[in-house]
């Protein structure tokens, strides 16, 4: 539904999986139609309205026709409407098509994606950034993220050949926390010459690492966790930048950890300054 810039956005009502505009919604399961448009799906009124209050551009709401007389509905649907977003009304049924679910949230969006500018990326000195080295699995993608959020840090960067950070799952995964944390994308070039340049301490999780990763001073910013992925863990070039090795004890049998988990052992540690124990938790 192509409209002059500016304008507000159109109303339209679907019944068929087969209309045009719902198949290329639906296309949007296919990281190369995610890419060629921009754009991407997210799932749930909570993450439509976080986008929105976020800055992110919606470019068409998706509700089901059962939730038309839903206060809540109604006035995010006037919104997008008002932002310039295409509203499109559909059956239960297709719109479980378009989302993959048996029991689909009663709001969708399409979305413009968002990657942040590498050479405008400037860490301050309580900064805690987290680049991942070739994470695979959407699942821990969207986990960090949520985890990057939670735990304050100030953003995620992908080097090399990552899942995508748009993929359905990823999205779902993150729990609407892709939309307060700034993602960045490096290759590992790029990202060798940005670890040349960081004012701060580098640390990497290494199975060879001698230092306990709750011993390095993380008040001495700023901080970028290097995290390698999933398989391979981190490689030699990128454990060759980091100004420390640390490893993660483990007395199991198990021989190493889910990189989610890692990951938020690590940002904890080193935001661990930032969560004060006050009296009262003490009790």
């Amino acid at each position: 539904m192509n409209r002059p810039a500016g304008a507000p956005g159109r109303v339209k009502e679907i019944s068929s999986a087969a209309n045009p505009i719902v198949k290329q919604i639906r296309l949007l399961e296919k990281k190369r139609h995610r890419e060629e448009t921009n754009s991407f799906l997210a799932e749930g009124m909570k993450l439509i309205i976080d986008a929105i209050d976020n800055g992110w551009r919606l470019k068409t709401l998706i509700h089901a026709a059962s939730a038309r007389d839903n206060e809540a509905v109604t006035k995010l649907a006037a919104r997008a409407v008002a932002l310039g977003a295409d509203v499109i009304i559909v059956p239960e049924r297709v719109l479980g098509q378009i989302t993959r679910r048996d029991n689909p949230q009663m709001v969708a969006g399409v979305l413009e994606r968002r990657f942040a500018d590498p050479a405008r990326l400037s860490p301050g000195p309580d900064d805690v950034w987290i680049a991942l080295d070739r994470v695979r699995d959407p699942g821990n993608l969207g986990t960090i993220i949520r985890t990057a959020d939670a735990g304050g840090a100030s953003g995620v960067i992908l080097v090399g050949e990552t899942t995508d950070p748009f993929s359905t799952e990823t999205v779902r995964a993150t729990m609407g926390s892709i939309f307060a944390v700034p993602l960045a994308r490096m290759d590992t070039d790029r990202f060798a010459g940005f670890a040349g340049r960081w004012p701060g301490q580098i640390v990497g999780t290494h199975l060879e690492g001698s230092v306990d990763y709750r011993v390095p001073d993380y008040e001495k910013g700023p901080i970028l966790l290097l995290m390698g992925n999933e398989q391979a863990g981190l490689p030699g070039d990128l454990a060759a930048m980091c100004t420390t090795l640390v490893r993660i004890p483990q007395s199991g049998r198990a021989d190493s950890l889910n990189l989610a988990v890692a990951t938020a052992l690590c940002l904890y540690e080193a935001r661990r300054h930032a969560f004060p124990i006050s009296d009262g938790a003490r009790s």
